[in-house]
């Protein structure tokens, strides 16, 4: 195993996540044995792949007709399904929690995406998560809204360990890391044990070339068809670039020196979605120490079975990083719109799914 792209990927210091959980895979077996065969350290889950795995998923049947025995509706059965599985599924996780002192080893579950702006929603949902699950190693996924960035910051200082979602600019990245921050400053005022809360921050990728690369074809241009499928890895890479001087100040210094951990960067959206482009794209090229890759399964296995792992392909880039943008700038990419926008779509899709997951449940409900 030692020998494996995936073994490769972890000695240079990235943690493989996988990006899907359902209750089959909890009692099949199939997540111990990635974790033993294909080093997967975690698991991040949200509305769609829950709504998949309940349409899909003969696990829940029985489930499903005690709550609907019980009279549970359709909100309060999706709170049970999904928390009974994270909570499965952190119990698998535990050795690895336990083995790298609570870096790894972490399960995410989302707060309701219909609370994207609502500040004081979001809290007392991401507090009955926490408690809910009640494991350690339990990651509350909070969406880097506006609302959110309060909300990162009050459940932050409750001591509660968080993924934040759904970033795709590197302005949105440093508000959510000034959040953080502010929420260890709260943590530590209130009495909190600083080691024991962890966070990532997860920065989308693949999404960010989808929607540049349609812009790209728009103009036509030969010097914008030649920027194509660049600018994912470049935002991407400059946001590993401000990670390293944002946990670099007085705060963040003075903060971990008081025991507090680093946010690391999280890439989402790692499937590739050009079929013209490597399978293993968004994951051989964004490698650094310290970061996590949370891929769909399809990529887990692109890159155990041919991923090229070279090394810390990021921090050597920032000078072409820069110049990408640069370059997307000079012909006309309005890169401040494409971020707004893509935020926009990533909350109505999670929406748009949090609806067919409780229609889902309300079925099965029904026909238990």
């Amino acid at each position: 195993m030692s020998n494996t792209p995936t073994a490769q990927l972890s000695a240079a210091g990235v943690s493989i996540w996988l990006d899907d959980l359902s209750r089959e895979r909890i009692t099949s077996g199939n997540l111990q044995a990635l974790i033993a065969e294909k080093n997967v350290v975690g698991v991040t889950t949200n509305p769609t792949i829950f709504a998949g795995a309940l349409t899909n998923g003969e696990s829940y049947a029985a489930q499903v007709k005690k709550l609907a025995a019980a009279g549970a509706d359709a909100e309060a059965a999706v709170f049970d399904i999904t928390t009974d599985d994270v909570a499965d599924a952190c119990d698998i996780f535990r050795g690895v929690f336990d083995a790298t002192n609570g870096v790894d080893g972490r399960v995410s579950i989302e707060v309701s995406p219909t609370l994207a702006h609502d500040a004081p929603g979001t809290i007392d949902e991401a507090k009955r998560l926490w408690a809910k699950v009640n494991k350690p190693n339990a990651l509350i996924k909070i969406p880097a809204t506006l609302a959110g960035l309060d909300a990162i910051t009050d459940v932050i200082g409750a001591g509660i360990s968080v993924n934040v979602t759904l970033i795709f600019s590197l302005e949105r990245y440093e508000a959510v890391i000034k959040a953080y921050l502010a929420g260890l400053d709260k943590a530590k005022a209130n009495g909190h044990d600083l080691s024991a809360i962890h966070s990532v921050a997860s920065f989308f990728v693949s999404r960010v070339d989808t929607e540049v690369d349609n812009r790209l074809n728009a103009i036509g241009t030969p010097e914008a068809l030649a920027l194509k499928s660049k600018a994912g890895l470049a935002n991407a890479r400059l946001a590993y670039e401000l990670f390293e001087q944002q946990f670099n100040t007085p705060q963040a210094v003075s903060l971990l020196a008081a025991g507090a951990n680093a946010q690391r960067p999280l890439w989402a959206s790692t499937g590739v979605k050009d079929p013209v482009l490597p399978d293993t794209l968004y994951v051989t090229e964004l490698v650094a120490a310290g970061i996590v890759n949370t891929m769909p399964e399809k990529t887990l296995d692109a890159t155990y079975d041919h991923g090229v792992v070279t090394g810390d392909t990021i921090t050597t880039n920032y000078a072409d990083a820069k110049a990408v943008f640069a370059a997307l700038a000079a012909v006309g990419i309005d890169f401040e719109d494409v971020t707004n926008l893509l935020e926009s779509e990533g909350v109505s899709k999670f929406i748009i799914s949090w609806g067919e997951l409780l229609e889902t449940v309300n079925t099965a409900l029904a026909g238990a």
